[in-house]
Formats: C-alpha cells, sequence, structure tokens
C-alpha cells in the first residue's frame, strides 16, 4: 500500500512539472501554418480618443511587421477617426490570417446608456453568434466591460491608462481572466510627476480630472497621491467631466478649471480627458501662460508641440508598443493563453520641453532642466 502510494506521488509530481513546462512554452509570434479560417477580429472602444487611433495603426503596422498581414501602406486620416481607419482595414488588409470583421465595430460614444447596450449587445454575439475570435478593447472603459466571466474570447486591452488600478486586471503579473490580457506600463505615469516635481519644485499642483473610477484612473490620481505623500507638495483638484457624449461640455469645463486652477497653483498636470484635445489645448496653454504656470502633458511630444512645457515620450514612439501588442496577438492564435503572457511593456522614455513656452511664462532654464530635456522645441505650433 505504501508503494502504491509513493507510485502515485511520484506520477502527480510528474504531471505537475509537464504541465508549467507546457504552460512556460514559448509560443512564436509569426505565423506558422495557415489557419483553416481567418481571425475574426472586432473593435471596441468607449468613444471616440485620438490616442486610439494612433494605438489601432500601430498594431496593425506590428502585425504586418510579424507577417500576419501583407505589407501595406496606411492611410492617414488627420481627423484620426478609427471607424474610419477600421474601416479601410476591413477592406483593404490581405492576409491569410486575419480579418477585420467590417461590422464589427462598436462605440459606446462617450455615452454611459449606450455603454450599456452596446457592451451587452457584443458580449451577446460573442457568445451566440460565436462569429468573432478576438476582441481589440481600446482603452479604460472596453476594458472594464470585457475584463469578466460573461464571456471566453480572447480580448486584449490597448491604451487603458491603469489597468489595474480601474480593476481591468487583478496584478501586473496576472490578468486574471484566461481570456484577458492588458498591455500595462507602470512606469510612465510613475515617473511624470516625479520628474515633474525635481524640475520644476511646485508647492500646489493643480489637476483637473473627472472625479470618477475611471477619470481618476486616467490621470493616475493614486499615483498623485502618493507622490504627494512622499514629496510633500499639496494637491489643488478641479473636477471635469470627461466621459460624456456631450463633447462640447466636456471641453467647457477643462477650460473652466484651467480658470480656476491658474491663480492658485504654482503648476497644473494636464491629465488624459476627453476634454483635452487639439480644439482645447490653444485655450489651456493661453490660461496657464497668462499666470506664468508650467504644465506637464500627460500625453507627451505632440501635446509639448502645441504649447505645454513639459512632457515625457517614448522614446521610439508608438512602434516598439504596436509591435509588443501584435507580438501578443500572434502568440494567442499560435496557441498561448492570454493570462499567461507578460503583460509589462518596458518602454524607455525621454523628456521633451517647449523653449517658447518657457520664455512665455518666465520661466529660467537653467542647467538641471536643459539636462533632463532630451528633445528641445522651439515654437508653438497650431494644432490642425
Amino acid at each position: 500500500m505504501k508503494k502504491t502510494q509513493e507510485i502515485f506521488i511520484c506520477l502527480m509530481l510528474c504531471c505537475s512539472v509537464l504541465t508549467v513546462s507546457v504552460a512556460a512554452e514559448d509560443f512564436s509570434s509569426r505565423p506558422q501554418v495557415k489557419p483553416e479560417q481567418r481571425w475574426r477580429i472586432a473593435y471596441y472602444q468607449g468613444g471616440e480618443y485620438e490616442y486610439y487611433y494612433d494605438y489601432l495603426y500601430a498594431m496593425t503596422k506590428g502585425l504586418s511587421k510579424l507577417g500576419w498581414i501583407e505589407p501595406l501602406s496606411l492611410p492617414d486620416y488627420p481627423d484620426r477617426d478609427t471607424l474610419k481607419l477600421w474601416q479601410w482595414l476591413s477592406l483593404n488588409i490581405n492576409s491569410q490570417y486575419l480579418e477585420f470583421v467590417p461590422d464589427g465595430y462598436y462605440s459606446a460614444d462617450w455615452d454611459n446608456i449606450s455603454r450599456h447596450k452596446i457592451s451587452n449587445s457584443l458580449i451577446s454575439r460573442l457568445n451566440h453568434n460565436k462569429d468573432i475570435d478576438m476582441v481589440f478593447a481600446m482603452g479604460t472603459w472596453a476594458g472594464q466591460d470585457l475584463a469578466n466571466n460573461l464571456h471566453r474570447v480572447p480580448t486584449i486591452v490597448v491604451s487603458a491608462s491603469d489597468p489595474l488600478r480601474s480593476g481591468i486586471i487583478k496584478n501586473i503579473d496576472d490578468s486574471g481572466y484566461d481570456h484577458l490580457f492588458s498591455s500595462y506600463d507602470p512606469r510612465l505615469q510613475q515617473q511624470q510627476i516625479q520628474v515633474f516635481h525635481q524640475l520644476i519644485g511646485f508647492k500646489k499642483l493643480g489637476v483637473p480630472y473627472e472625479n470618477t473610477v475611471s477619470g481618476r484612473s486616467y490621470a493616475g490620481m493614486d499615483l498623485i497621491e502618493q507622490a504627494s505623500a512622499d514629496l510633500g507638495f499639496e494637491i489643488v483638484p478641479c473636477y471635469t467631466l470627461s466621459d460624456i457624449a456631450e463633447q462640447q461640455m466636456a471641453e467647457q469645463s477643462v477650460v473652466d478649471c484651467f480658470d480656476e486652477l491658474a491663480p492658485k497653483v504654482d503648476a497644473i498636470f494636464v491629465s488624459s480627458q476627453g476634454g483635452v484635445n487639439a480644439k482645447t489645448t490653444p485655450k489651456l496653454v493661453k490660461i496657464a501662460n497668462r499666470y506664468g504656470i508650467p504644465t506637464f502633458a500627460q500625453h507627451g511630444e505632440q501635446q509639448v508641440r502645441y504649447g505645454y512645457l513639459l512632457g515625457l515620450i517614448r522614446r521610439s514612439g508608438l512602434g516598439p508598443e504596436g509591435v509588443f501588442l501584435a507580438d501578443n496577438v500572434g502568440k494567442i492564435i499560435n496557441g498561448a493563453k492570454p493570462r499567461n503572457l507578460k503583460q509589462v511593456f518596458d518602454g524607455s522614455f525621454s523628456m521633451v520641453m517647449n523653449m517658447k513656452t518657457a520664455e512665455n511664462i518666465g520661466l529660467y532654464v537653467n542647467a538641471d532642466l536643459l539636462a533632463a530635456a532630451d528633445n528641445l522645441l522651439w515654437q508653438i505650433e497650431l494644432p490642425e
């Protein structure tokens, strides 16, 4: 009897080792064999946001680079409309492996009622029609709506500001759902506030943001509050409207907050939200400049070109992250479980500074500021 138990335990241990070995297998990110049918991909976003267009563009380029799509020249839509790009992709990509489903584009248009209907409709389609094999979930809303046990379709969450604190993933090493993968770069938001404070030395930081779970996630408020405790500066909040269908209201709310904050703070952190865009940026820059207030743009170089003082950018743009995302799409197609894939994208950053803005606000650019800036801009561009 004892011998039988020993043999049973030995067999169990061997099976356990074998399972770990298979789970840790390094799946290829490139095409291996032609599938019986192409993987049908759908797209879901909370609403239109210019960086979603950039990510979709970069992912498509990455998929082409890895061989999932034949080489192609993507169109450049000045209005950065994801629907236009998706429609073009659904009609024009040449691939033996992938299909961007023409009627697979979903957007809640930043309307909560629409969000509920759209997400339910998509999940119902995933479960009953079974004509979608993968979903690109763009942004926090989309990630939250598909990070659940209501479906089992592989889901790639992209461009969620903080997927951990917004409840999309369980932790940085585990999405919490077998079908879910989310790209995550925890260092970017951490470094933004630390670098801004180190260079400017503000005592009062103005932060306009929507005071919701998603809004706090976009702005990285947990990290800002931690930095406030560690570095000894005061946060002066102003609550905006962001994820709403009335775009004009969202935009005006940010302008109103800048008017309120600028006279009483030392610096402003310009967080990602619906009301911060090419239309409002010249107004926001004008208000900050009037009061001599340094600004830090959460979304990097393009915003600094339009007149914010500082920003962190990825050294190579979104190209490397697009390949990282495409790499994981490929691994899933080749059999990897989304939950088992590495979620953290290790990007490198550089500082960009607008010297014209520094002049306009009367900021003395000392040696530390010059040394920190990898890229100096000498004029303020007007958004197209």
